[in-house]
């Protein structure tokens, strides 16, 4: 079911980062031909859960120079199907159980600054489109068929009503989580700025349902794959999928097409910033735990999803949580936005 990559062992080696740049393009860009000539998956959607603000400061690290204080970030659950020698496997990816996550420090934070006006500023910022079983239910899909579930990374989540946890009956009882370890390992020991991202107590599982990862592995008939891109968290991954319009590269090292291409961006600060710094990428900054290796990692997935079928200037890439036009954050609208996509569909007699 998992098979080890190889394509990137040594890549990051070299003692200069420009060399590791280097080394991870032509190592992305190998992986890349060689997945495309493998099967596609058998469906593939996202859905948009929910939207919240995030501050801008941390969205376009040090390039953004209008003064809206926020973005706001569309959070997107992907559901793919994939074939395997155990039959079809359904995956999700970026189940966010928002509705039991708003201990996570930052938000608990911005609930207390609004005092009283607590509820008003949520009408106004937070838009809770649907939950995880809402869109389960809306496709056909049961709790039970539900196979493997899995994160980018682990900023905000609580997985105990997925996996069974502190006191929870497990909502999908078939399901085990994909995770680095290093990730894992990271999320039960954080230091102070570590914590307010993530969900206290919101990986307290059986060990049982969860399977850890200490590399990039191709699931099933290598459709999908899930590659290392250490950076915006020590154990971040991103989701790639063979689909009908190439492959599809998820995470949140970036929060929009723009921050992988920041030269062709309309958004203020963006392209002058790439300009002036040479940076072919810009940076989803809140935790900083890896920067060096976060450049290394965007510039790896970008050579993965090669460019865009609807904006060739862009790479192909679906971020999990994808900056989204609001009129109260002006001038943060991306100039090119992927939205909700669907390729196949569902398999619900699995």
């Amino acid at each position: 079911m998992f098979k080890t990559i190889s394509h990137f062992d040594g890549t990051r080696d070299a003692l200069r980062p420009m060399d590791r740049v280097d080394n991870v393009r032509q190592a992305g860009v190998a992986f890349r031909r060689e997945m495309l000539a493998k099967p596609q998956v058998l469906y593939y959607q996202s859905f948009e859960l929910v939207r919240v603000p995030y501050p801008s400061k941390y969205a376009y690290l040090n390039a953004f120079t209008a003064p809206t204080p926020f973005v706001h970030l569309t959070n997107r659950l992907f559901v793919i199907q994939f074939q395997s020698e155990q039959g079809i496997k359904t995956l999700l990816a970026g189940p966010s159980d928002w509705e039991h996550q708003r201990e996570t420090p930052f938000f608990a934070a911005l609930d207390a600054k609004a005092g009283p006006l607590a509820g008003t500023m949520e009408k106004a910022l937070f838009r809770k489109t649907a939950t995880v079983l809402d869109v389960l239910a809306r496709i056909g899909l049961k709790p039970e068929q539900i196979d493997y579930i899995t994160y980018d990374h682990l900023h905000t989540q609580n997985v105990n009503r997925w996996l069974g946890g502190q006191g929870h009956a497990a909502v999908f009882p078939n399901a085990k989580l994909l995770v680095m370890r290093e990730e894992w390992e990271s999320a039960k020991g954080l230091i102070p700025w570590q914590n307010q991202w993530y969900c206290p107590h919101g990986t307290e599982v059986p060990a049982e349902r969860v399977h850890l990862l200490d590399d990039s592995v191709w699931l099933g008939d290598g459709s999908v794959a899930l590659v290392r891109t250490k950076g915006h968290t020590e154990g971040n991954h991103s989701i790639v999928a063979n689909t009908p319009e190439g492959l599809k590269v998820t995470s949140e090292n970036g929060v929009c097409l723009d921050a992988y291409e920041p030269k062709f961006s309309k958004i203020p600060g963006l392209a002058e910033y790439a300009k002036q710094t040479g940076a072919e990428i810009i940076i989803n900054g809140n935790t900083q735990e890896y920067v060096v290796d976060q450049y290394i990692s965007m510039v790896l997935e970008k050579s993965i999803a090669g460019p865009s079928p609807h904006d060739e200037r862009f790479p192909n890439m679906a971020p999990s949580s994808e900056a989204t036009a609001f009129w109260l954050f002006p001038k943060t609208a991306p100039t090119l936005s992927v939205g909700e996509l669907q390729f196949g569909r569902v398999q619900t007699g699995v």
